[in-house]
């Protein structure tokens, strides 16, 4: 069995949203107080500029000096995964040394997302590319499949081709299909490669299957009870805190997870600034907000 090496924490990880000012910018101070929250309240780690982080609603600068922020401010980059990936390689190729001069133990990389329809091997040459420039032994590269969003699927055909030629540097996945039996075909494909469910509904059946842990954007808020199944992963009672969490997560389904995170925490904290999000993304109108605080009574999951 190939043994594929990350620092990266096993275990619970928020797809963190990023706080913003009320002209849409970045707010800094806000994002490394929300880091620590996390940290605080259940996750292991944090995959930081992901789709739920509005990664591609900001510039190359913005994303750097984010991630520069969150170094000088003390968090620990050894705890995050960095989304580098764009449709352009050049600028994935900047982000991701970017990425590896703060010491992070994965970058987390969409496929060239533009061009659809790419064969694989257009994708191959593309990681391959990738790693060659990066030229860095210490990249670690978690593969973002994340097909509904994207239109460029990781084939598991792919997958493994990837994974074989670069068994160092190719370690994981983000698998944001929502397909369990995907997952599933992946872990018994490469067995120990490390597999995040992009849903915690899945979370328990990724573990028990020799994944990693789970990477999702609704951990921002229930990561304490993803935290129990973690921890009781090996007991009968992790089924009944994983019970709970699907609970949780089926609760914020249906909507824009940007939005319906972001006006949780603007309750939680009772703070407005959480509302704001970068255009063309939008907040919950009432109507949204009312069902998702219906749908969340008598779940007993908060921080």
């Amino acid at each position: 069995m190939t043994r594929f090496s990350s620092n990266l924490p096993n275990g619970v990880f928020a797809a963190s949203v990023t706080p913003l000012t009320k002209d849409f910018y970045i707010d800094h101070p806000a994002l490394e107080k929300h880091c620590r929250w996390l940290l605080e309240n259940g996750n292991d780690g944090i995959c930081f500029m992901g789709t739920t982080g509005e990664a591609n609603s900001f510039s190359v600068q913005e994303r750097m000096i984010a991630l520069n922020h969150l170094a000088i401010a003390g968090i620990p980059t050894e705890k995050l995964l960095v989304g580098t990936g764009c449709s352009s390689l050049e600028e994935t190729i900047t982000l991701t040394k970017h990425a590896l001069s703060h010491d992070v133990s994965g970058v987390l990389v969409l496929p060239p997302f533009y061009y659809k329809q790419v064969s694989d091997d257009g994708l191959f040459d593309y990681f391959s590319l990738l790693i060659k420039r990066v030229a860095n032994p210490s990249l670690k590269i978690y593969l973002y499949h994340f097909p509904k969003m994207t239109g460029v699927p990781f084939s598991i055909p792919l997958v493994s081709r990837l994974a074989k030629a670069y068994p160092e540097t190719v370690v994981g996945m983000k698998d944001s299909g929502g397909d369990w039996s995907n997952m599933k075909a992946v872990l018994d494909a490469l067995p120990g490669f490390r597999l995040y469910a992009g849903t915690e509904k899945y979370f328990l059946d990724v573990l028990n299957t020799g994944g990693a842990g789970c990477i999702s954007a609704t951990t921002n808020v229930s990561g304490n009870i993803a935290s129990k199944v973690y921890k009781t992963k090996d007991s009968s009672e992790a089924s009944k805190w994983q019970e709970k969490l699907t609970a949780a997560r089926e609760a914020f389904e249906g909507y824009s997870f940007i939005a319906a995170v972001k006006q949780w925490l603007s309750e939680w904290h009772k703070n407005p600034d959480w509302l704001n999000i970068r255009p063309p993304n939008t907040r919950l109108n009432e109507e949204q907000i009312n069902q998702l605080k219906k749908r969340l009574e008598g779940i007993n999951w908060r921080p």
